[in-house]
């Protein structure tokens, strides 16, 4: 249990105990150098984008500190809540007591409160008394994956739940229970400032993040059908999200593309039987499959400007056949694509059905490329916003804060994002005697915490309202 090193002995009863204030990182000794420049490959440093005197735009105000001084005082109730979540998690469109814990909270604050949302989701409304202003939507995705815990921690998971037809173990492998504990936190800082608190706070606990079984749609996307950003709109959204190849202490962000699109593709090739020892009889699946997974690969070496417009391909599953001596009469094929706009998504979906399709009917057979309706667009970050927001990050966390890399992995905050300016950032969770080059990633049985880390993210999004509304500026 690395991330408990130093630390008092967790208890069993979820009651965390008193966590050493983690935003006076002089005090904490992150990575060693060579460690560090492993973990941080995928940054650059802040001041690439934030002007020289970003720290100066926005200067601190007194609200500043007493939103610092709320968010050490919740600290341990909102590590408390994060291991309950753990301990009981639920997956996509089950969030049942997920909800129900974060629906009751903000009740007991003064929120309006709308429930099942996207099945499960909530949307909840608190209006500052501080004085008009523009409306701020922060979301947190709730919803856990089908992983089978291998963390030794007193609040592992043990939990069992059906998912796609089959009995499936369940963890939070991909910090999703950091992310509604936070929410939690914030809102009920936010609510205890609401004297000071200009416009209005939309919450938005979303399901179904990690996507659903044969291609439901849910979500950010069916949140958003069912009016999660009507009445009021908001004129932002902010989010973010706990990664395991940051460092605690280290906040990661950057403007334009920020996360791929993420999308499945499934290819059915039909050809026709014969024994393997007669196949000139056949109009082989297996060859003409082959040719098709070689064929893509072009799209990406032969027809994408990879220098500007990175894109991955993958086909990941080719099966086909039941005996080593007959040729079968089809053959399936399926992978994801990911790219970071739209017009090359489309452009590369169109290319893979003109390239599937006539290699088969050049081999005398047919391909049906079919894909999923549930993929998620880029996440594509605000530049107006993410600039503007820079000098609050920074103040946040220093010099730690860190323009990052455009990630392959995909994200449904995308949608959001779509709506209004959005900005989604990454909070390292990582500990320091930890390279995390060699951490176990997001989505993994043995995915690990460091809870000193939640704070930050606390801290960045309790700023981020205070500074985009003027709260708290006289």
């Amino acid at each position: 249990m690395h991330f408990l090193k130093g630390r008092k002995s967790l208890r069993r009863d979820f009651i965390a105990e008193a966590v050493e204030p983690t935003f006076d990182l002089g005090r904490r000794n992150l990575l060693a150098a060579s460690c560090a420049c492993c973990a941080l490959a995928v940054v650059k440093p802040v001041r690439a984008l934030a002007a020289a005197d970003a720290l100066s735009s926005t200067p601190t105000r007194a609200i500043h500190g007493q939103l610092d001084a709320a968010a050490r005082a919740i600290e341990a109730k909102m590590i408390a809540w994060r291991r309950d979540i753990h301990a009981n998690p639920e997956l996509g469109n089950q969030e049942l007591r997920t909800a129900n814990l974060a629906a009751q909270h903000l009740r007991s604050l003064g929120y309006e409160v709308r429930e099942k949302v996207a099945q499960t989701g909530l949307v909840a409304v608190l209006r500052g008394n501080g004085g008009p202003g523009p409306v701020v939507a922060l979301r947190a995705d709730m919803d856990a994956l089908p992983v089978a815990e291998e963390v030794d921690v007193p609040f592992a998971s043990k939990a069992r739940a059906q998912w796609a037809g089959e009995e499936v173990s369940v963890m939070h492998a991909c910090g999703h229970d950091c992310h509604v504990a936070i929410l939690m936190a914030a809102a009920e800082v936010l609510a205890g400032m609401r004297g000071e608190l200009r416009g209005t706070l939309k919450l938005l606990f979303q399901p179904a993040e990690e996507k659903l079984p044969k291609g439901e749609i849910g979500g950010a996307r069916l949140m958003l059908e069912q009016g999660a950003f009507a009445d009021p709109k908001p004129d932002v959204v902010f989010g973010l999200h706990v990664i395991s190849w940051l460092p605690t202490g280290t906040l990661g962000y950057r403007p334009g593309a920020t996360t791929a699109s993420s999308d499945a593709f499934r290819i059915q090739v039909q050809g026709r039987q014969s024994h393997g020892a007669t196949p000139w009889l056949s109009v082989d699946p297996i060859v003409i499959g082959s040719t098709i997974v070689s064929s893509l690969q072009t799209i990406i070496s032969r027809e994408t400007e990879i220098t500007t417009k990175p894109a991955v391909l993958t086909v990941a599953i080719f099966k086909g056949g039941t005996r080593y001596n007959i040729i079968p009469d089809r053959a399936e094929l399926e992978g994801t694509l990911r790219t970071f706009n739209e017009e090359q998504r489309q452009t590369i979906m169109r290319r893979v059905k003109d390239i599937a399709e006539s290699t088969a009917r050049g081999m005398n057979g047919t391909a049906e490329v079919i894909w999923q309706p549930d993929g998620y667009p880029p996440v594509v970050n605000d530049d107006n916003l993410t600039k503007r927001m820079a000098s609050t990050l920074i103040r946040v966390a220093g010099d730690r804060a860190l323009v990052m890399e455009r990630s392959s992995v995909g994200e449904d905050f995308s949608y959001f994002a779509q709506q209004v300016p959005g900005l989604f950032y990454f909070v390292g969770i990582t500990p320091p005697d930890v390279d995390p080059a060699k951490a176990p990633g997001n989505h993994s049985p043995r995915f690990e915490v460091d809870e000193a880390g939640l704070i930050l993210g606390l801290r960045a999004t309790l700023h981020l309202v205070a500074d985009y509304t003027s709260s708290g500026a006289g």
